[in-house]
């Protein structure tokens, strides 16, 4: 089940990914106007879609590294949100120091990373109680 999630939400990011970053926008920066996404941004979310929705596929090793990946990465985006905006920030804006993150979405970061460290248990206990 994880894995058809995993393999929809990697098609969905394929298929739309302005809708991604708009959707990020909204709910994570205070001035959407205030900086402009790098060109290479959408390409790369097409890309990782594509890439996550063909391991989801497969569900062999890939499958496993990816969701042990999310996991690692959940757990340091739960327990840095602030290094994680800091990085998002520099990493995916051109002018970074325009944008204003909204507040409140620090607690949206911290449940963004909740949620990969669980799916990354449940697919790793899945894979080792053999269920």
């Amino acid at each position: 089940m994880i894995r058809t999630l995993v393999g929809v939400l990697g098609a969905l990011s394929a298929l739309f990914p302005d809708k991604i970053v708009s959707l990020f926008e909204k709910l994570a920066i205070a001035n959407r106007s205030g900086g402009t996404v790098r060109g290479w941004v959408r390409p790369a979310i097409r890309s990782e879609g594509v890439l996550i929705a063909a391991i989801s596929l497969l569900n062999g090793r890939a499958y496993a590294w990816l969701m042990n990946l999310t996991g690692v990465f959940g757990a340091i985006v739960f327990l840095f949100p602030d290094l994680y905006r800091r990085f998002a920030t520099a990493f995916l804006y051109e002018r970074p120091e325009s944008v204003e993150w909204n507040e409140r979405f620090r607690s949206g970061i911290r449940a963004i990373g909740v949620l990969y460290v669980f799916l990354a248990a449940k697919t790793y206990l899945e894979r080792h109680n053999g269920t």
